[in-house]
């Protein structure tokens, strides 16, 4: 167990640095995604997922019960969903940019294999099957690897409700025009007004 928590906390702090990257830096800065008419929709699933996360982090690896597990594996459900649509859609959204660039593809592989690999290990982790039935290990507090994992956890759900938030924010006129005034500041070219 203890190299369990240890693999699972490796894989979600590693998600967490590339999905900073992608989401955040490439998606909201460098691309600006949310301003361009053919990404709309891609924005929208983000959005979805960015929503998803913090809810998959205090449900799923934080929760001490069956209803939180059920809750938190149905969040990850959705999660995968979305990111068929998200991957779907792509080929789509990116048309304006001639594309999804194949470093992006190849940093979107990496971003939800190591998500998943987290959730897969926890639950690997949490859940034990027997000849009577399946049930819950609540008790790790004797495994040291285990409070550094939930520590980790913890520390992502603020920064992740501000990304969500975000996000969301970006769907709406007034945001979008201060967040884009904001980068422009900080931006050598400024992208067009026509493409935002």
């Amino acid at each position: 167990m203890y190299l369990g928590f240890i693999i699972a906390g490796i894989s979600l702090f590693i998600f967490a640095l590339l999905g900073v990257y992608d989401g955040f830096y490439l998606h909201l800065v460098k691309y600006r995604l949310y301003g361009h008419k053919e990404s709309k929709f891609e924005h929208f699933i983000h959005t979805a997922r960015t929503l998803l996360f913090p809810l998959i982090l205090y449900f799923l690896f934080l929760g001490q019960n069956e209803v939180s597990l059920y809750l938190g594996i149905l969040f990850v459900v959705l999660d995968i969903i979305a990111l068929g649509v998200d991957a779907y859609s792509e080929e789509d959204s990116r048309a304006f940019m001639g594309g999804l660039p194949r470093g992006e593809y190849i940093l979107h592989l990496f971003v939800n294999g190591f998500h998943f690999a987290t959730i897969a290990v926890f639950l690997v982790l949490k859940i034990r099957i027997t000849e009577q039935g399946w049930y819950l290990l609540n008790n790790f507090e004797n495994v040291a690897s285990y409070g550094l994992f939930i520590g980790l956890v913890k520390n992502l759900i603020p920064g992740a409700i501000l990304i969500a938030l975000l996000h969301v924010l970006l769907n709406f006129k007034k945001p979008k025009k201060s967040w884009n005034r904001l980068l422009n500041r900080f931006q050598k070219q400024p992208l067009k007004k026509s493409t935002l």
